[in-house]
């Protein structure tokens, strides 16, 4: 992959003397993006190099026609801007980089629909998406007549369970007990209380 706008011969060349470290020169040229951004180094003063203020400042330069919302810095940039990272990422490097990010795209896109295909368990009845869940199978299936002869057993089992039911509920109702106990009944009301006098001390 190469840059958006071709560099010329004449631009190249200006490129290659901005990025020679003369002694006497404060900024040079590191880098530039496919973008077209030019990266630079500079000192504030020029001088020994051991003294405090002496490490690089790092800036980037945009051209003069690209509107600000527009400017795009890269990953790799912003590490070399920032000192996360010590060597300046080469064309090539940014290249690769563009490549892995559209390959993680496609990635991306066929995971998604992936996903997409399974079936969810926040879908209505009846209104599944993708594929239908497969019934659970416990290794005792039955013909359908003797499935419904079960069915039919167990629903005359269950109405006699429910008579009994009734009955033992009707013995165990708890309003009941609680109306032959001995507390307070529904009927119950407090009375005045009248304080008994005592002896001043």
């Amino acid at each position: 992959m190469s840059t958006a706008k071709p560099i010329g011969p004449l631009r190249k060349a200006w490129y290659q003397w901005k990025a020679i470290r003369f002694p006497w020169r404060k900024r040079y040229l590191v880098g530039l993006d496919l973008q077209g951004n030019t990266y630079w180094e500079f000192r504030l003063h020029r001088g020994d190099p051991s003294t405090p203020d002496s490490r690089f400042r790092r800036i980037v330069q945009y051209p003069r026609s690209t509107h600000l919302s527009e400017i795009k810095v890269s990953p790799q940039w912003h590490q070399w801007l920032r000192y996360q990272r010590r060597e300046a990422p080469t064309l090539d490097e940014q290249a690769q980089d563009l490549v892995r990010v559209e390959q993680m795209k496609v990635l991306a896109a066929q995971a998604d629909a992936r996903w997409e295909a399974k079936p969810s368990y926040l879908d209505a009845p009846g209104k599944e998406k993708g594929q239908p869940v497969p019934p659970f199978d416990t290794g005792r299936n039955q013909p359908q007549e003797q499935a419904a002869r079960e069915q039919s057993a167990a629903a005359a089992k269950n109405g006699r369970d429910s008579s009994s039911k009734a009955a033992q509920q009707q013995k165990d109702d708890p309003w009941k007990r609680a109306a032959r106990s001995t507390g307070p009944g529904e009927t119950w009301q407090p009375e005045a209380w009248t304080p008994t006098s005592t002896r001043k001390r």
